[in-house]
């Protein structure tokens, strides 16, 4: 509906235009606020019902933790013997790979105890000969005293018979006995002479001579002489990264077995993760897992638990914690947890001892599935 207003004063006025809304835009307007606030209302309520029901579900499958470490095999680097570095190849801090030379020390003294053990050996291998020799006169010698007692025997018989015919005199019999006698005693020497040498050659006379416990024994020793002058020059045991050797230098005096510095092996890469106790009712060995190191935030690895702590870290300090007092208070425990990276570290330079948060997935929790169960036990 309009109006229009004009006065004639020999100018022409403005026209004033009024519009006004009809009823059928009017009830429009309205229905349309209507249905918005309703489905606010619906919306609103069903939003807060699927994350509420999400996290039902979800509840307790993934247990986290910010007290864990990144763990690197650390071997303390020691020679196994005693001397002076004449040769060192380290470097603090410096990467070496398995079979790298670390450093040496003065070979002179193990050579010149290698050359002692070769002329032991060689002498052993002679002394084995000598032996066999021995062994063979002693059989000839038994041999020769066996012939002569046979001789004497009939000798014996003979004169015997010649004495009781009256030819021999009774005298000449009894040198006879008596040299009878004295050839076996001799061929009783040579039996025990012959027992002697065969026994110096290990019950054996045709033992190769490598084969006799002296040669053996020497052998033994020349491997023991040539095994330390092997051990005068020291190789890393893995790869890694060597660590507190800037004090180490050649002409430095080493004790066997003393640790001179140490190599944290970068090719074995754990992370220990302390989890509450109250955490690890569904944790189990095999479960996947996430890492994210504090020095590499955006760069997550995937784990997966290796192993779970026998015990607390409490039981296995120097001095446990003993409960049985009167102002006992309840702490919560922690356990800890081995994870394996999966795959290595995707190239990150890693660092034994970096702060990491750990992420393990239990699994579901309640879920549908418990839901499910916990309906038809109902019924």
């Amino acid at each position: 509906m309009s109006e229009q207003t004009s006065k004639a004063a020999g100018a022409e006025k403005p026209v004033l235009t009024v519009f006004t809304d009809t009823p059928a835009a009017t009830g429009a307007a309205r229905s349309g606020r209507r249905l918005g606030r309703v489905a606010a209302m619906v919306a609103l309520p069903a939003l807060l019902l699927a994350g509420g029901g999400y996290f039902w579900i979800t509840g307790g499958r993934y247990e986290e933790t910010e007290n864990a470490n990144l763990r690197q095999a650390k071997v303390s680097i020691a020679s196994e013997l005693s001397g002076r570095v004449v040769r060192s190849d380290v470097a603090d801090n410096g990467s070496v790979t398995a079979g790298t030379v670390l450093f040496a020390i003065d070979p002179e003294p193990y050579r010149i105890a290698l050359a002692q053990a070769d002329a032991a050996l060689a002498t052993a291998r002679i002394g084995v000969e000598q032996l066999r020799s021995a062994y063979n006169q002693a059989l000839v010698q038994e041999k020769m005293n066996a012939s002569e007692v046979d001789y004497l025997r009939s000798e014996v018989e003979r004169g015997s018979d010649l004495a009781g015919k009256g030819i021999s005199s009774k005298s000449a019999l009894d040198d006879l006995r008596h040299d009878l006698a004295k050839a076996e005693d001799a061929h009783a020497a040579s039996v025990q002479g012959l027992a002697s040498a065969l026994a110096a050659l290990g019950g054996d006379p045709d033992v190769a001579a490598d084969d006799h416990p002296s040669v053996k024994a020497a052998l033994a020793a020349r491997d023991k002489a040539a095994y330390a002058l092997g051990q005068t020059t020291v190789r890393a045991p893995a790869d890694g990264v060597v660590s507190q050797a800037a004090s180490f230098k050649v002409g430095q005096f080493v004790a066997a077995g003393a640790p001179v510095f140490s190599l944290i092996e970068t090719g074995d890469s754990w992370v220990e993760a302390n989890f509450k106790e109250t955490q690890l009712a569904r944790m189990r060995v095999g479960q996947p897992a996430e890492i994210v190191l504090d020095t590499y935030p955006d760069a997550p690895l995937k784990a997966t638990v290796v192993g779970i702590g026998a015990g607390t870290g409490a039981e296995f300090s120097l001095l446990p914690a003993q409960n049985a007092t009167g102002n006992w208070v309840k702490v919560t425990q922690r356990i800890p947890v081995r994870l394996k990276v999966d795959g290595g570290a995707a190239g990150l330079p890693m660092r034994t001892g970096m702060s990491a948060t750990v992420t393990v997935d239990t699994g579901p929790g309640e879920g549908w599935p418990g839901l499910l169960g916990s309906a038809f036990a109902g019924e």
